[in-house]
């Protein structure tokens, strides 16, 4: 392998562990929900807070983490980001109540805002056209993994509070569980923060600042000394046609109205409706809420929480996929491939979950009768959905015994097909990791010209972080009112429609150097 190969894939892992910190930190929550919302005593909408108010402040992260870039430099904001998750973890382990955990989680979304725009468009800006769309999917990789690691981790800690070894009682592991799962993180990103070290500034920003030379020097490293004179040459022509027709080369000065230019407009549909799918088809919900939806089907919790670890490695050996065919097939086939499959399965869930019933026997409800005599009452009676049995058992019990002994009561009332309900799952997430997932960061860091790409990646990530934060916050309470069946049909939908917009409106961007792709989707 050429030295170069060697050196640009190496700066790409090293940044890329940021999306690592952005998986873990997103989906750690899965595992918390469960103990946090016993121990905060907090209601449906509390709880969704804790999960999504990392996605709201990561969308206003996003909203200046470009521009701030354009000033400092990419490898100096992700440094800031790098900082924001040690503190965030470290912070929400110790959290003392419910404000203290949302204030915490939410400056770890001010460093998955920044990491997730400036990872992938950092790479894209070193990466030779034809390994962009592999080395930019590391981030997407890495971001996989971060959620597999949170996934597995969180089963491993739940059986090590079990565990009568001393160093786990040392530990205090079996009365923190929750604050075990979140703290670790620590440890990655101070990794992260010191690898931010030996990495160089971007060589399209070293452009943008006029510091040549520099550039010259570190695409050299990336695709040697003949094609980096080349690249350069390309770059100035690109940026010297931008100030050609009134665009400003300093990223740092270019107002937002610039993307309303009717030269951008394609780029900015497509960027925003591949934004706002990938969220709305309820990715999110699944990760976050993982061990919650598997305990609907009345597996128990230790099940649920190892069916989340499946759902991790599912997501994992497909993004491995996704960067294997990337290059080779394009964008656009993956994704009117993927989300073909996102709809189907999540049609499937809804058919799955609304075909189960309800009914307890004398024997479910014996272990219960102590704390909730009025369980009795409902023996023998059918219920044909999830929410029509929980608001049953609450009426005769109460929210809180529900929060603590649903799952258990649930497993013993419910008929359903859980292999339908797994494999509909696993098939989405699937489907999800070898489309949405990897290709949306690698259009993003594609579709838009030099001038601008900050401020744009900026913005539609902001659009994109603002749509999951909607959908972790409103999925406990689309649960607890509208059922999961009804939940999963929107999702489904959703899906739907974004698959004709994408058939609509998608080109396709592989094999091109990003100032061609300028030239080409940009209009004069």
């Amino acid at each position: 392998m050429r030295a170069e190969t060697v050196f640009t894939i190496r700066t790409a892992m090293i940044v890329a562990l940021g999306g690592f910190l952005m998986g873990f930190d997103a989906s750690v929550i899965s595992g918390v929900v469960r103990f946090v919302k016993v121990e905060f005593d907090l209601d449906s909408l509390q709880l969704g807070w804790v999960v999504a108010c990392l996605s709201l402040s990561a969308s206003l992260s996003m909203l200046v983490a470009g521009p701030l870039s354009n000033q400092f430099g990419r490898r100096a904001v992700l440094k800031w980001a790098a900082a924001c998750y040690i503190i965030s973890a470290l912070g929400s382990a110790v959290a003392t109540g419910y404000e203290s955990l949302v204030a915490f989680r939410m400056l770890g979304g001010i460093g998955v805002g920044a990491a997730l725009i400036l990872a992938p468009m950092y790479i894209a800006e070193i990466a030779p056209p034809a390994q962009r769309g592999r080395l930019v999917s590391i981030n997407q990789l890495n971001i996989v993994i971060g959620i597999t690691v949170a996934f597995f981790t969180n089963y491993l800690i739940l059986q090590l509070s079990k565990s009568e070894a001393g160093w786990s009682q040392a530990l205090n592991i079996d009365e923190w569980q929750w604050r075990w799962m979140l703290g670790i993180e620590a440890l990655p990103a101070l990794l992260y923060l010191i690898g931010l070290q030996f990495v160089p500034e971007s060589p399209r920003w070293l452009m943008l600042q006029q510091r040549e030379a520099q550039a010259l020097e570190v695409m050299t490293l990336t695709c040697g000394a003949t094609q980096a004179a080349l690249d350069i040459d390309a770059v100035r022509a690109s940026l010297n046609s931008d100030k050609a027709s009134g665009s400003e080369a300093a990223l740092s000065a270019v107002p937002l109205r610039k993307l309303l230019h009717p030269s951008l407009r394609a780029v900015m549909v497509i960027g925003l409706v591949v934004a706002i799918l990938q969220q709305i088809t309820g990715i999110n919900a699944i990760f976050f809420y993982a061990p919650m939806i598997f305990e609907q089907t009345g597996i128990g919790a230790d099940a649920a929480f190892l069916q989340a670890v499946l759902v991790g490695l599912i997501n994992l050996v497909f993004t491995i996929v996704a960067m294997l065919l990337i290059d080779r097939l394009g964008r656009r086939p993956l994704l009117l491939m993927g989300v073909s499959g996102i709809t189907l399965c999540m049609f499937l869930l809804a058919y799955g979950f609304g075909s189960a019933t309800y009914t307890l026997a004398p024997d479910d409800t014996k272990i219960h009768m102590a704390t909730a005599p009025g369980l009795e009452l409902l023996v023998g009676q059918t219920f044909d959905s999830d929410v029509a049995f929980r608001d049953a058992v609450t009426q005769v019990a109460s929210p809180d015994w529900y929060t603590q002994h649903g799952a258990d009561l649930a497993k013993a009332a419910i008929e359903l097909d859980a292999g339908l309900i797994l494999f509909a799952i696993l098939g989405f997430v699937a489907s999800f990791a070898i489309s949405l997932g990897p290709v949306m960061w690698v259009l993003f860091s594609e579709l838009f010209p030099n001038h601008v790409r900050a401020l744009a990646i900026s913005v539609a990530g902001l659009v994109n972080s603002l749509m999951s934060f909607l959908v972790q916050l409103i999925f406990p309470t689309e649960l607890a009112t509208l059922g999961a069946a009804m939940t999963f049909a929107l999702f489904g939908v959703f899906a739907l429609v974004g698959l004709g917009l994408i058939a609509w409106l998608l080109p396709e961007t592989r094999g091109r150097s990003l100032e061609e792709l300028e030239m080409e989707l940009v209009s004069a």
